[in-house]
């Protein structure tokens, strides 16, 4: 349990260092870029790069929200210690009972010494429970650790301290004290619904959208967030609820709500990091109610294979049933086999069956009779043709005559 007590106060250390580095971060970034995006020109600081100050406070404010993801804040880490120690305290308690049981006897009962081991295993398997986690925690902390020694790298800390010079350094707490006596007219309310802490009981567990940041500084103050401030009053539109860092900032966002709302969807567009950051990947993309998008659509195909995963094919499947009976038949091998039957007095003549034929039937064919005839072939022999010139040509008819 000891090495358990160890581990809680080395997180709880750890966890403190990185936390307070990570706001003090949060609170110079947000004090630099205020400065430097102030309506007056004349006010602004002229050598920062706002593309950069606006990366590393959304980054350093994501490390914030991950670490208060990880619920390990000061309340938990007591909570930690005080359950440690309780269990700490069981273990003791159960070892010295099991060993006043056991002292130095040779062999003790199974139903008195079980028990006793049982409870001692539960405790501490919750020992190591408890280890795990903070482990895990651990585990978890120090891999956030490169995203804020990523930051020196952008902003070295004595090129920031000398930004911070001329700027006004506040934390969120003291932005939220500044604001905490603004409260809303209740004349100004007559358009809009507002929650109030005199109408509304638990104000700052309100579900907020954005997390809590002010999305009218954010639009007109070139990526700046500012948290907002639920004591000024809260503003429902659209079954949503903003928060807003001053007095000013919600009656603006109040006379133009939904273009607030697209500008914001905008710049997100522009800074994926914001729709995590933001709350804002659970929601659709919203177009602004004036903006027209042009729908291309085209006809498109393709083409795949039937079976794209040739490992789930079976080559082998038939899927005709009486191929599987040839093949069990084969198996078997049936044909080198033969079949015997016997008959007894019970089986005789216990079934009864019948066959029905047709014998063969006769039929007869008439065909035509096939008949010829004969004629001679004429013949005539002509007599004189090789005598002298002007000797009679003699014709004899030879042929004969149909009769014969």
């Amino acid at each position: 349990s000891v090495p358990v007590g160890i581990l809680m106060f080395e997180h709880g250390v750890r966890y403190g260092q990185t936390a307070a580095c990570t706001e003090t971060l949060v609170w110079k970034y947000t004090a630099v870029l205020e400065d430097a995006t102030r309506p007056d020109p004349e006010c602004r600081q002229q050598d920062v790069s706002i593309v950069l100050l606006r990366q590393a406070l959304y980054n350093v404010r994501q490390h914030q929200a991950f670490l208060r993801v990880l619920q390990v804040q000061k309340h938990f880490i007591l909570l930690g210690f005080v359950h440690v120690e309780t269990l700490r305290t069981e273990l003791s308690a159960q070892m010295k009972l099991l060993r006043e049981t056991v002292q130095s006897r040779a062999a003790v009962l199974k139903s008195v010494v079980y028990p006793l081991l049982k409870d001692l295993s539960k405790l501490w398997r919750e020992l190591q429970d408890e280890a795990a986690l903070l482990n895990k925690l651990d585990d978890i902390t120090l891999s956030l650790q490169p995203f804020i020694t990523s930051q020196a790298t952008m902003f070295p800390e004595t090129y920031l301290d000398s930004l911070v010079e001329t700027a006004e350094l506040k934390t969120d707490e003291q932005r939220l004290a500044e604001t905490g006596h603004e409260r809303m007219d209740p004349a100004q309310m007559e358009t809009q619904e507002w929650l109030t802490s005199e109408t509304t009981t638990n104000l700052t567990g309100l579900p907020l959208q954005y997390n809590g940041f002010c999305g009218y500084t954010l639009v007109h103050r070139d990526g700046l967030l500012l948290p907002g401030n639920p004591q000024i009053g809260v503003l429902k539109h659209k079954e949503m609820l903003f928060a807003f860092s001053s007095k000013e900032a919600a009656l603006k966002f109040a006379s133009c709500p939904d273009d607030v709302i697209a500008g914001v969807m905008t710049t997100s567009k522009h800074f994926p990091e914001l729709l995590k950051l933001l709350n804002l990947h659970q929601q659709p993309l919203c177009v602004h109610p004036k903006s027209e998008m042009a729908i291309t659509r085209s006809d498109s195909g393709t083409q795949t294979d039937i079976h794209p995963i040739i490992a789930n094919i079976d080559r082998l499947y038939q899927w005709n049933e009486w191929e599987h009976r040839r093949k069990a038949i084969k198996l078997a091998d049936l044909r080198t086999k033969a079949t015997h039957s016997t008959q007894t007095d019970l089986s005789y003549m216990r079934r009864e069956s019948s066959t029905q034929t047709w014998l063969p039937k006769e039929a007869s064919t008439q065909t035509g009779k096939g008949d010829g005839s004969s004629v001679p072939r004429p013949l005539t022999y002509l007599a004189g043709l090789s005598g002298p010139k002007n000797a009679p040509l003699i014709s004899f008819n030879l042929t004969r005559p149909v009769d014969e």
